[in-house]
């Protein structure tokens, strides 16, 4: 734990008195945490490197990366696929050793949360004391022994929704530390660790988890000058500021804020607020906020936890409408269980108006099946003989805020969409949460790429817009030129020219020979016919996602056709067509 120096600079903004500190405890890549694997490992989502182990970033394996780019960084790479119920149950021992400091808890996502430091920080005698107890309960909690995946009493809602929240972990760090990080990744760690971080506002907290350090008050825009305009979470303010000569936060900082408003609008003048160490806004205290609770008594006790995780999703859709018709929104979701022996636990999970009531009673079974896990609900068997057994189910909207409202379909629209979220919820309760998708555009130029498959109710952001120029992509769809069978992953085969060599293509897309034959899984095909090659070249200017691919379409005997791709001097299907 340390402290950021205390020098001034001439980017230093004074501190809000409004802003509150707050203590982020950070858990590196804890998705890999959540599963198992032996090291070197890497957690994929969305086709793409979500977190990774240090023995895998010392191979050069990098979050973002593309799966291909990553196994031949690291053929020994070892991939598994996101668990977000293993991390949130694996989370909750973290959570209550820090919730033994203070009640208001918030999760952030598993595997970051952060707590107020003002009340806390009295009792303990002071931020350091705080940090350092709250670093050693943390260690404490993450050495005993996870909690085991099968989870008695526990059973899966129709449906879920992840919520879209801005990752901290894919953050960029000043230079100084990115090249002390790159040092330090060369020790692979075997065991969970976390960081402690705390700053003025949830934002900067945030990066000084990241960093372990503990920024005086008053100093956050000291500690946030280094960073990247990009650090801030807007792509286009952080391009545009960029071609203006503003790189980095201190430097967009130091802008007077009338003249950001002026010429950034909303969006910047909220990115401004984060560069000098305050608030994304300016508080707005009131009076009394409505009490829009929901809850569901028992009794008897409820001995088992599948009803409670049926009636959450009837809760969290009365909370919805109460919600709804206040013309409200949350950003944190509150839900409190009490037991019959008068235990009670609440934890706080983050919302932020895009969690559906489906969603929200997903995140209650994950809380019940963590908190099962721990015993927290099980009685001295001594005494009780075991659970005594459940007597209340609440969920409490936390951080209220005016809704933007959204635009509802007419001519009986809204009635045909709830039936079919009725039927799609019967499917997913057979065949689970990912046994439904639905198919998304995406920006990218192969078949692959420009279509991804999302669960059913999550909402999807593309990271690249689908109608974006993009030079080399295949041929717009259409039902004559649009391939039948796009594949997955694509396979790896062979093309061979007449005298049975392998096929290759030079960096000005020369071809070595005309191809003769192509081998897939052994078997060999003839070439009938083949256009091309359609060469791309993407991310030339970031090395860890460089590609330089080209595309062929050939036709093999009996009137098949393939879409190829050569990479690296490797060949691969990629779609074949009717």
């Amino acid at each position: 734990m340390s402290t950021t120096p205390t020098t001034p600079t001439t980017s230093t903004t004074p501190g809000d008195g409004r802003t509150p500190r707050v203590l982020v405890v950070w858990c590196p890549d804890w998705p890999v945490v959540a599963v198992t694997g032996d090291d070197p490992v890497a957690v994929t989502e969305g086709g793409r490197i979500l977190a990774c182990s240090a023995g895998a970033r010392a191979a050069g394996v990098r979050q973002g990366q593309r799966l291909k780019l990553a196994q031949r960084l690291c053929p020994e790479l070892e991939l598994r696929d996101r668990d977000p119920e293993a991390e949130a149950r694996r989370f909750e021992p973290v959570v209550a050793a820090v919730e033994a400091f203070t009640p208001r808890v918030e999760v952030i996502r598993p595997g970051l949360c952060a707590i107020p430091v003002k009340g806390p920080g009295r009792y303990f005698g002071g931020e350091e004391a705080l940090a350092a107890m709250v670093g050693a309960a943390v260690t404490d909690a993450l050495e005993r022994p996870p909690v085991p995946d099968a989870v008695p009493g526990a059973v899966t809602v129709p449906g879920t929704e992840t919520a879209n929240d801005p990752d901290p972990d894919s953050t960029p760090q000043p230079k100084a530390e990115a090249e002390a990080g790159a040092g330090a990744e060369t020790a692979p760690r075997t065991t969970p660790h976390a960081q402690i971080g705390v700053a003025d506002g949830l934002f900067a907290a945030v990066l000084a988890a990241r960093a372990g350090v503990l920024v005086p008050a008053g100093r956050t825009a000291e500690f946030l000058a280094p960073y990247p305009v990009g650090t801030l979470g807007d792509e286009a303010l952080a391009e545009l500021l960029g071609r203006l000569g503003l790189p980095t936060v201190g430097a967009f900082a130091a802008l007077p804020p009338e003249a950001v408003a002026d010429r950034f609008g909303p969006a910047g003048t909220v990115a401004h607020r984060l560069a000098r160490g305050l608030q994304p806004r300016p508080l707005v205290p009131r009076d009394e906020e409505p009490d829009l609770a929901v809850e569901q008594r028992f009794d008897p006790p409820e001995p088992l936890a599948e009803p409670l995780v049926f009636v959450a999703r009837t809760l969290a859709e009365q909370l919805h409408q109460r919600l709804a018709g206040a013309g409200l929104t949350c950003r944190r979701v509150a839900v409190e269980v009490a037991c019959a022996d008068g235990r009670t636990a609440s934890r706080l999970w983050r919302h932020e108006g895009r969690l559906s009531a489906t969603a929200l009673a997903e995140r209650v079974r994950w809380q019940l099946q963590a908190w099962q896990g721990m015993g927290t609900f099980t009685g001295d068997r001594g005494d009780r003989g075991g659970q005594a057994g459940f007597t209340l189910l609440r969920l409490a909207p936390d951080g209220l805020s005016p809704d933007q409202g959204r635009q509802l379909a007419l001519w009986g629209q809204a009635v045909a969409d709830d039936r079919v979220e009725r039927a799609v919820a019967r499917v997913q309760a057979v065949l689970g949460h990912a046994g439904l998708r639905r198919i998304e555009p995406a920006g990218g130029r192969g078949p692959g790429e420009q279509q991804v498959r999302v669960p059913w109710g999550e909402p999807y952001e593309a990271a690249a817009p689908a109608d974006a120029p993009w030079p080399g992509r295949l041929a717009e769809r259409s039902a004559d030129l649009w391939p039948a069978v796009v594949l997955r992953e694509p396979a790896p085969v062979r093309v061979l020219d007449e005298e049975g060599r392998p096929v290759t293509v030079d960096g000005r897309a020369g071809v070595s020979a005309r191809p003769a034959l192509v081998v897939v899984r052994g078997r060999e095909e003839r070439v009938a016919g083949w256009t091309g090659p359609w060469p791309a070249v993407e991310y030339w200017w970031d090395q860890s996602l460089a590609r330089r691919r080209a595309r062929f379409q050939m036709v093999v005997d009996g009137g098949r056709a393939l879409l190829l791709t050569v990479e690296g001097g490797a060949w691969y299907l990629e779609a074949g067509y009717d």
